[in-house]
């Protein structure tokens, strides 16, 4: 797959992103059109199937040869390969679209190899536009790169960092846990054993949230749980303007794309010591991906 365009891949990926992006802002989802997948805070509308079906239909057409791995498709036991696949989630913040809340994207992502090769991320509501490709850096609207200033260094280690989580849809058992009580230890005070961070902020979107860190307003990201159609697009992105992608669970500097375990760090002097101070702060180990 050497001869690959990954230009051109790239190109038509944020063509149809911006196409289901019309299908997301002409919608309005209503309690009829709201379903349940898991539980009460683990939604779909109509409107993600719908999306994903233009999405897949549209790629399968120009790319008949490439796998396509969809949110509203997947069945338990699918794997990703390695194999050219294009990763979707067709509205990551779901539960945000349905409260009409903005904080809503497209995320598609391409690997190749099981590597995050080419991502775009799309907020239809705001017209904000992310993507990369491997080895050819990280774009805002396509004309800014990411990130947007210079990297600041990590002066005070986690105690200034300003860290996205989410509460996801799991809520009991062991990974329920270790959310709740790293959380709580992640904003404790120093005296207290805590890591005094600057705030923990959950917005719903865990595409958005990568956007964030490689923009350089969020400086970690750290969750466990979503999905390989989630975080893709967001990891390429990530990378390319120098953030790092590595495991919620302490010790683990090479996560993979599907391993449901992610900790995401923008770039910066001193960040492979933000990494570990971070993973002694968790409260536990995610089962999940294990």
């Amino acid at each position: 797959m050497a001869d690959l365009n990954l230009q051109e891949i790239h190109d038509f990926m944020i063509s149809i992103a911006r196409k289901a992006g019309e299908t997301i802002t002409a919608a309005h989802p209503t309690a009829g059109a709201t379903g349940n997948k898991k539980n009460s805070v683990d939604l779909v509308t109509e409107t993600d199937q719908a999306v994903e079906k233009l999405v897949s239909t549209s790629l399968r057409e120009k790319y008949p040869d490439f796998a396509f791995m969809g949110e509203e498709t997947y069945k338990p036991g699918d794997r990703l390969t390695s194999a050219p696949t294009f990763i979707c989630d067709p509205i990551d913040g779901t539960t945000n679209f349905v409260h009409t809340y903005p904080y809503v994207s497209i995320s598609l992502g391409f690997s190749l190899n099981l590597v995050p090769t080419i991502g775009v991320v799309y907020n239809p509501f705001t017209s904000t536009l992310y993507s990369a490709i491997k080895g050819h850096g990280a774009y805002k609207n396509l004309d800014q790169t990411l990130p947007l200033s210079a990297p600041s260094k990590f002066e005070t280690g986690v105690s200034g960092c300003l860290v996205a989580v989410e509460w996801g849809s799991d809520r009991s058992g062991n990974d329920f846990a270790v959310k709740s009580k790293t959380f709580s230890r992640l904003a404790a005070t120093k005296e207290n054993g805590g890591g005094m961070v600057h705030g923990l902020r959950s917005f719903g979107s865990a595409a958005l949230n990568l956007c964030g860190v490689a923009e350089g307003g969020l400086d970690i990201y750290w969750e466990a749980g979503c999905w390989a159609w989630d975080v893709c697009a967001g990891w390429v992105i990530l990378e390319e303007a120098g953030g790092m992608m590595v495991d919620a669970n302490p010790g683990n500097w090479e996560p993979r794309v599907d391993g449901r375990r992610y900790f995401a760090i923008r770039p910066g002097e001193g960040q492979r010591e933000v990494v570990e101070e971070f993973w002694g702060l968790v409260e536990g180990a995610f089962e999940v991906g294990v």
